[in-house]
């Protein structure tokens, strides 16, 4: 097998891991135990993420330069998340929040982007659309979620 193609399965294999640990650990509740084991798998796989798409881009500059900075972008959002919460920055809570769920919201836009032309409904919208849809979604869920932290965090 060409080297390509193993560092392009493992890109799915971990970008389906992160598609799964992403959604559970948003939904699980926020404490030690669950949310921060499925949380360190998600960043995990978002590092082999990270390196294959970065080699894959070096690769293959001419057909998948884009990958390279993708990769670089969308690791940098994981990573802010990541580290606000291990190293407690001065609102950590809100950094990790929008740094994940960020990072989340490039994984779901890659999925979208690679998959949607394959997908019946998603096929009929706009290229472009598939690439600024999770982010318009997102972004605001991102906002609420933010501020539903903030008043919590006021009342206590």
């Amino acid at each position: 097998m060409e080297l390509f193609h193993f560092l392009l399965i493992i890109h799915i294999i971990s970008g389906c891991i992160c598609l799964v640990t992403g959604a559970i650990s948003s939904m699980a509740t926020k404490r030690r135990g669950i949310h921060t084991l499925i949380g360190e798998i998600y960043h995990g796989a978002f590092v082999a993420i990270f390196i294959t798409s970065v080699a894959m881009g070096i690769m293959h500059w001419s057909q998948s330069a884009y990958l390279l900075f993708i990769g670089i972008f969308s690791y940098s959002i994981a990573l802010y998340g990541y580290l606000s919460k291990k190293l407690r920055w001065n609102n950590w809570l809100g950094k990790h929040i929008g740094g994940m769920l960020g990072s989340y919201i490039a994984i779901i836009t890659a999925v979208l982007v690679v998959n949607g032309p394959n997908i019946p409904l998603i096929k009929q919208l706009p290229t472009l659309l598939l690439w600024f849809l999770p982010t318009i979604i997102g972004t605001p869920i991102i906002i609420l979620i933010g501020k539903r932290y903030k008043r919590a965090k006021k009342l206590s």
